[in-house]
């Protein structure tokens, strides 16, 4: 019913094509025979070719385009029967689809082609909006600072779009836009690499330097002298919330740099820098705090001050008989750090004790310390076996005994007993708060 012989066997609309531009540009009837048609390419290829022709680069690619579907039977069915949408939609049949207008035309909008599909430019691929780079400022905060929460002003200069101008650069607020390039910065520099086959590849404007636009020096903006931006004064209060972490952010979108109207002006982003504190240490929501204690304390109890983050001085007391052993850690329940998103939740205070031991000799008078022996218990007595001897050990000198073999082995004999007797293994509770 729609098709009758001819074109190499493939069937012909019977009423004619459905659309006839492709014809059209290569200034054929849409009944040409191949012969025609690659006759009429062969000629206005030539005379419209970049090399010879440099400003119209965009028509040789229209006609080249034409070509590649009208040289191809089952392009040229297709688009006879549907326009191009029915090639763009059938893709196989040639191996033709979007992929063949994008390598012509690359992501041209200003294409007369671009809208046959009713999709813009590059097949229907949208042309993300560029942005700015962020600008980074690092913001040095205390530890006691990220606990209550600040405010702190940030006073910065920035590029922003001339007011006077709007961002265009010229006294009338018009656009200048390149001839040239046509406002993209760039040209598509198409190469002929073989019959109806092309290479195409974007070089930089160099009308305009790039920028897609040229302001002639009697119309240049009076404030910005053209360059469509000025610096400007900003302050932003940056709220620091309790419970921040090192290296969080805090990021005020649209407050960066703008020098162009067809740029979006990148964000101000705020790093917090947490400076390190003398007494404590943060893990997570957790507070860890280092307190140095006597043996006496130790043994006999306590009462220690610890003032904390917010101000408050926390008495930490011990009972009489509640043994602190080296590195013991002892915590209490909600008083670290605030969690960032629920400040009325809190971490734990985790306290790690170093038992400070007396001097030696620290009694003059040798029977006092029989008074401190009387208070533990009896000292373990010991048979001597035949064949023994007493000796005294002495105080291990690392550096002395370094190098000589002894030494090695009183190093490897009392390591492991070093080891085991005061191997920690991070922050745990190991005994209630009294």
């Amino acid at each position: 019913m729609f098709f009758h012989g001819g074109l190499g066997g493939m069937g012909r609309a019977q009423d004619g094509p459905v659309d006839t531009r492709l014809y059209d540009v290569l200034k054929v009837k849409p009944d040409a025979s191949d012969d025609d048609i690659k006759k009429a390419y062969r000629k206005l290829a030539k005379e419209f070719h970049p090399d010879k022709n440099p400003n119209h680069g965009d028509q040789f690619k229209e006609i080249s385009f034409a070509y590649e579907i009208l040289s191809n039977p089952e392009r040229r069915r297709r688009y006879d029967i549907g326009g191009l949408d029915a090639i763009k939609e059938g893709g196989g049949g040639g191996g033709f689809g979007g992929d063949l207008f994008s390598h012509i035309f690359g992501d041209d909008d200003d294409s007369p082609f671009s809208g046959f599909f009713g999709m813009g430019g590059g097949m229907g691929r949208r042309r993300a909006r560029r942005k700015f780079q962020d600008t980074v400022y690092p913001l040095n905060v205390t530890l006691e600072e990220v606990y209550l929460g600040k405010t702190s002003k940030l006073r910065l200069s920035k590029k922003a779009l001339c007011t006077k101008c709007k961002g265009t650069g010229g006294k009338t607020g018009q656009s200048y836009e390149c001839h040239s390039c046509r406002g993209r910065g760039v040209k598509n520099l198409v190469q002929q690499i073989g019959p109806g086959m092309v290479q195409q590849m974007q070089v930089r404007c160099n009308d305009c330097g790039g920028e897609g636009s040229r302001i002639p020096e009697s119309d240049k903006c009076g404030q910005c002298r053209g360059e469509k931006s000025e610096e400007v004064k900003k302050i932003l209060e940056v709220h620091v919330e309790p419970g921040m972490r090192h290296n969080d952010k805090i990021t005020f979108p649209g407050e960066g740099d703008q020098s162009d109207p067809d740029i979006e002006p990148g964000d101000v982003v705020i790093v917090i820098q947490v400076k390190p504190h003398e007494i404590f240490e943060r893990e997570g929501d957790d507070l860890i705090a280092k307190k140095a204690i006597s043996l006496n304390e130790a043994l006999c109890g306590y009462e220690i001050p610890l003032k904390h983050l917010d101000g408050r001085t926390l008495i930490l007391k011990n009972k009489p008989g509640d043994i602190i052993t080296p590195d013991c850690v002892r915590g209490i329940v909600g008083e670290g750090m605030p969690q960032r998103r629920h400040h009325d939740i809190r971490g734990n205070l985790y306290v790690k004790f170093d038992v400070t031991f007396p001097n030696e000799h620290f009694l003059e008078d040798d029977a006092k310390y029989k008074i401190i022996e009387s208070a533990f218990p009896p000292v373990r007595k010991i048979a001597h076996p035949p064949n023994c001897e007493e000796v005294s050990l002495m105080e291990y000198d690392e550096k002395r005994y370094r190098g000589g073999r002894s030494g090695q082995a009183y190093d490897e004999d009392g390591s492991d007993e070093e080891m085991s007797g005061h191997a920690h293994h991070g922050p745990q509770v190991q005994c209630a708060q009294s």
